[in-house]
């Protein structure tokens, strides 16, 4: 009866054909996000690069969004990590002039802590934008050499995270740093499986 009840209220005189291409077209484009935040770092590691293996898309708003001294407000905040313990907070940017601008902040031996915080130092930046050269369609992120910390409070394993704070330098001298506050919204993971290849 409740599923009725939201089929109405949404599709109220959609036929089923009609449905299925809205939930489909849906479904698309949530694919689409995630292919934008887990595209892989560059063509010359695409062949090596170990799978991600858990992904989460954490609901909020960045107070502070610094990208080499400008200011910008985000889309999406995302945290993904790969098979060999790499970690990435990923900021989908809200640039009028850029849909595909991106940056990553991407690092290794995170680390948790007793009073549910979460430390991960930063040995990289990973940079999009719409001017990158292109592999299926997306762009190859910059990956640009860098020190810094990104600090979270909460887990992924309660679903509760209350904001992520990152700051890093690249290799040129410019920075980057993130505040983000959560909505309170439990956080939904995802794990990954990555499949065997087909082709050898």
């Amino acid at each position: 009866m409740a599923e009725s009840a939201l089929n109405r209220l949404f599709y109220p005189s959609e036929p089923v054909s009609r449905q299925l291409s809205i939930t489909m077209s849906l479904c698309r484009q949530l694919v689409a996000i995630a292919i934008i935040f887990l595209a892989t770092p560059s063509v010359a590691e695409a062949q090596s690069e170990p799978s991600t293996i858990a992904f989460a898309r954490i609901s909020g708003r960045c107070s502070t969004l610094i990208v080499a001294g400008r200011y910008f407000a985000c889309r999406a905040v995302a945290f993904y990590q790969n098979e060999v313990g790499r970690a990435n907070f990923t900021i989908v940017l809200d640039d009028p002039t850029d849909n595909r601008h991106i940056i990553t902040f991407s690092g290794d031996n995170g680390r948790r802590l007793p009073d549910d915080r979460y430390e991960l130092p930063i040995d990289r930046m990973l940079l999009k934008s719409k001017d990158r050269p292109r592999r299926d369609g997306l762009p190859v992120p910059l990956i640009e050499t860098s020190t810094g910390m990104c600090m979270q409070l909460g887990s992924f394993v309660s679903g509760q995270i209350s904001s992520i704070a990152c700051s890093a330098i690249d290799q040129n001298g410019r920075s980057y740093e993130l505040h983000f506050e959560s909505d309170g919204s439990p956080v939904r993971m995802w794990r990954v499986r990555p499949s065997r290849p087909t082709i050898k």
